[in-house]
């Protein structure tokens, strides 16, 4: 029983975020059902367990989105972005308006640009390049999505929250898994392309084209004068190359710190005269991160709660006991929790706590249970009530869940659990 009433917490705390609720309300008011039905003392649950877990992630890596959000603005504002995007679809052409996409989004993603500044500045640029090749607009989000949140988080060396959170518990690096992180980036890279391509020649084969909107109107028409490629590219060089340096002196949050850090000077240094005004935009920087740390550190708060209940000891014990490669149910334990609270950081911040010393204590190479981690985070967590999806599917590209989710959930839901499985099985057959 406790471990129904553990789910129906979490299904409060879902449904709730798909009604619009705040997700800091959300998450305070089904810690509060879950500390009252798990017999819990609601209090003690809330102002010691509740607030020790915000504060604790919230102190841990704010200064990482303060400083990603920051660059983000900075790319954003100076144009950077969008010379990134249009050289890439220069590069490619109208006729490759589909990997286009899905390059630009990757280069700006692993180069420690937000994901929401990346895909609202794809996003005119797809617009117009779907429109030119006539595909179906439906697609677009899958392309933004699979751009952004799929094989670029597996590389090693990726400066997003995923693969950082994983060396606290595990002593690794942000490079750690090396090999096969690139190896399974790379295959799905490829068969990503090749599932996406074929989705859409199908639509088309089935009559589908493009159709404008009424919101394509307010797509604008940016014909300010844009920085070179090469300086767009400069301050993504500098968090990669940030990121190699740094890791060999520091502790990888602050090796990251220090090389969003690196690439925010280099664009300020660099591109300067493109920015409008610098503190309005370190200011809404400044403004995105409280609020995206504030929302991921309430979800991990409540993660932190239900960890107390007997209801989630029973399931952790349960997963544990999954016949197989050990890191097959440490996957699924993450992937569970990442896909029940919409969140991949959010996962990894209830689960590696937890999970982490069982499986160091079992002899495993952290290396490969960091990897697997960051991958196992993905899967589940691209749920509809994903508030990355949910913005790129409803804010930026204007569709509807009935008509653009499938494509999305092809890309960051059924190949990542397939790539994931395949990492643990070369992970095992070469530990």
């Amino acid at each position: 029983m406790s471990v129904v009433l553990l789910l129906i917490g979490l299904a409060l705390l879902i449904f709730m975020t798909f009604q619009g609720v705040n997700i800091i309300v959300s998450a305070i008011l089904a810690s509060v059902f879950v500390a009252l039905v798990s017999g819990l003392d609601v209090v003690e649950a809330m102002t010691g367990t509740y607030m020790q877990g915000f504060t604790g992630y919230f102190a841990s890596y704010f200064l990482i989105f303060l400083l990603g959000a920051i660059f983000g603005k900075i790319m954003a504002d100076t144009g950077a972005a969008e010379s990134i995007a249009r050289w890439v679809m220069k590069i490619i052409g109208p006729k490759g308006a589909i990997m286009a996409i899905v390059l630009a989004c990757a280069i700006m993603t692993y180069g420690g640009v937000s994901l929401f500044v990346v895909g609202f500045a794809v996003y005119p640029i797809a617009v117009s390049l779907f429109k030119t090749a006539n595909l179906p607009r439906r697609f677009i989000p899958a392309a933004l999505v699979f751009g952004s949140v799929t094989f670029t988080m597996y590389l090693p060396g990726s400066p997003e929250i995923q693969n950082i959170m994983p060396t606290e518990f595990f002593g690794t690096t942000p490079y750690s898994g090396l090999g096969v992180g690139v190896a399974i980036a790379a295959f799905t890279f490829i068969v990503g392309s090749f599932w996406l391509y074929w989705m859409v020649n199908r639509a088309k084969k089935h009559g589908e084209e493009f159709v404008s909107y009424e919101s394509d109107k307010d797509i604008e028409q940016n014909d300010k004068k844009l920085p070179s490629i090469v300086q767009a590219f400069l301050p993504i060089l500098g968090v990669i190359v940030g990121m190699v340096t740094y890791s060999q002196y520091f502790d990888a949050n602050t090796a990251t710190i220090f090389a969003l850090l690196t690439a925010i000077i280099i664009a300020l240094i660099i591109m300067f005269t493109y920015l409008s005004k610098l503190w309005d935009v370190m200011g809404k920087g400044a403004n995105e991160a409280i609020i995206a740390a504030c929302n991921t550190s309430a979800v991990i708060a409540f993660g932190k709660v239900a960890a107390l209940t007997a209801g989630f000891t029973q399931i952790v014990d349960t997963v544990l006991q999954i016949p197989g490669p050990p890191l097959l149910s440490m996957a699924i334990c993450i992937n569970l929790i990442a896909g029940l609270t919409g969140s991949a950081s959010g996962g990894l911040g209830i689960a590696l706590p937890i999970l982490s010393p069982i499986y160091l204590n079992m002899g495993i190479d952290p290396g490969a249970l960091h990897r697997v981690s960051v991958m196992s985070s993905d899967g589940l967590a691209s749920l509809p009530h994903n508030g990355y999806v949910v913005t790129t599917i409803r804010n930026i590209s204007k569709e509807t869940f009935k008509t653009a989710y499938l494509p999305v959930a092809c890309m960051a839901v059924i190949l990542t659990q397939i790539s994931t499985v395949i990492a643990i099985i070369l992970f095992t057959l070469l530990g």
